[in-house]
């Protein structure tokens, strides 16, 4: 009667767009329109598990056509989504192997001229208590990075702090040696700062724009709600610097597009309103928003109705990015920018981000951390910038969260798009950062969802859009 055949149900997720029926392929992060054939096959298949392909054609007789049935088993074997008794295979987990590092966060000063109240960083000192890194350490640490992947064509080195910018002289330094020491083995380098824009002036930002420095600005909304958290070490708000200072980076700065990094906490779910004054007001580039949801400061969690109330502004501003990319312009979302790059590209993420893997942080010591948010904590450095990377500690780290054996990660539908989540965020709530980040995975499968749908109404719409603002946005 021929073997026996069976859904593999978290290998794909339904999804319904004005009528369309797309299946989203969950390995490879890819999109199809399931033609009637396919769907046919697979309705059946649900309603009546180990059917034989006679068993199947019999069943679908007189809709569908042996070679049609055929034809689409064919095509969903392919993907995995169907499998024939004894052919599926055993979850197989990908390994590390060699870590192809290409970028090093240098936490150039632990001080900070402000002190916003939600801050993660448990380095973190007012100015005149500020530990700033040595060029020596700097400098171990980007020829630690050619030691570890000397083939990679490009690198990239991110200034952090506290505030990078209250180590200036440094940043001229590793500037200088890294463009010589790059370009004499034939390398390309970029630079990137995070900065609460309060010490910019027209000397420091014609410098990072001829070096063409990648710039994110904190800066959280309007007055009312900027000055709420982001205050002064002396308790005063700072919006109207910032906002100032804002007005000049963004009339001298030409190199590359300003975004705006905006954190969320308890109180605060108002996105479109944020948006709109940082991008139509301001006039930023990118507006990208970080909710709190497992900050060490309970206060400024975000709470789960709350969490809900973003997560549908999202959506609600999600809508406007589409209604503007169907006539080719871009709001500068980041959130939704960033998840539709990856359904264009097809992203398949192991791992929720770089750190640990492509990524380290260097603290002002020369420690090496996961990321620039670990630097100062209490979990163990993988070795530092003078005495070499522990290569075995940071291989058994992502190891572990690498195999989904026994997580929800490891049959849910976005596992190649979130995969598991922000390893600080489950450092905080959970005391591991390779535990999975679990209290939002239904508000998260739900946001992909919406994505998928955006992207189907944008590809339909005005597939130009995907080629003049998601194809060109990683190209320099």
């Amino acid at each position: 009667m021929g073997s026996a055949l069976a859904l593999n149900e978290h290998n794909f997720h339904e999804v319904t767009v004005d009528s369309r029926r797309l299946l989203f392929h969950i390995p490879s992060s890819s999109l199809f329109e399931a033609d009637d054939a396919s769907s046919a096959v697979i309705a059946e298949l649900r309603l009546a598990s180990g059917l034989s392909e006679q068993a199947l054609n019999e069943r679908l007789a007189g809709r569908l056509e042996p070679a049609m049935v055929s034809g689409a088993l064919c095509e969903l074997q392919s993907l995995d989504i169907v499998a024939r008794e004894g052919g599926g295979a055993a979850a197989v987990y990908p390994s590390v192997g060699s870590l192809p590092l290409t970028t090093i966060v240098l936490n150039v000063n632990t001080g900070c001229n402000l002190s916003c109240t939600y801050c993660y960083k448990e380095d973190l000192a007012v100015p005149s208590a500020g530990e700033k890194m040595d060029l020596d350490t700097a400098t171990a640490s980007i020829e630690m990075l050619l030691r570890q992947s000397p083939d990679q064509p490009r690198y990239n080195i991110v200034f952090f702090g506290g505030e990078p910018l209250s180590n200036m002289a440094l940043i001229r330094q590793v500037v200088d040696y890294a463009e010589q020491r790059f370009g004499a083995a034939g390398k390309r380098v970029d630079f990137s700062l995070t900065t609460n824009a309060t010490l910019l002036n027209e000397k420091t930002i014609d410098y990072l724009d001829s070096h063409r420095f990648g710039i994110a600005v904190s800066i959280d909304g309007p007055k009312a709600i900027h000055d709420r958290n982001r205050i002064t070490v002396g308790g005063q708000g700072t919006y109207e610097t910032v906002a100032r200072k804002v007005g000049l980076l963004l009339s001298r700065y030409r190199s590359r597009p300003v975004g705006a990094r905006v954190t969320l906490t308890r109180g605060v779910t108002d996105l479109r309103s944020i948006w709109d004054h940082l991008f139509n007001e301001l006039g930023f580039a990118e507006v990208g928003f970080a909710p709190v949801t497992a900050g060490d400061i309970y206060d400024f969690n975000l709470g789960e109705d709350e969490l809900v109330a973003v997560f549908a502004a999202m959506k609600d501003l999600g809508r406007h990015y589409v209604d503007e990319a169907l006539e080719n312009r871009n709001i500068g979302f980041s959130n939704l920018h960033q998840l539709l790059t990856d359904i264009h590209e097809g992203s398949k993420k192991a791992l929720p981000c770089g750190a640990g893997y492509s990524m380290v942080a260097v603290d002002k010591d020369g420690g090496v951390n996961l990321c620039h948010r670990f630097t100062g904590s209490e979990l163990p450095t993988f070795g530092s910038v003078h005495e070499g990377l522990d290569i075995p500690a940071l291989e058994g780290f992502l190891g572990r969260r690498l195999d989904r054996t026994d997580t929800g990660c490891a049959t849910c539908r976005i596992r190649n798009l979130c995969s598991g989540g922000c390893y600080h965020e489950s450092y905080q709530r959970y005391n591991d950062p390779s535990h999975p980040v679990y209290h939002y995975c239904d508000l998260m499968r739900d946001w992909v969802d919406f994505g998928i749908e955006a992207y189907t109404r944008i590809i339909q719409g005005n597939p130009r859009f995907f080629e003049d603002h998601i194809s060109t946005r990683r190209v320099s």
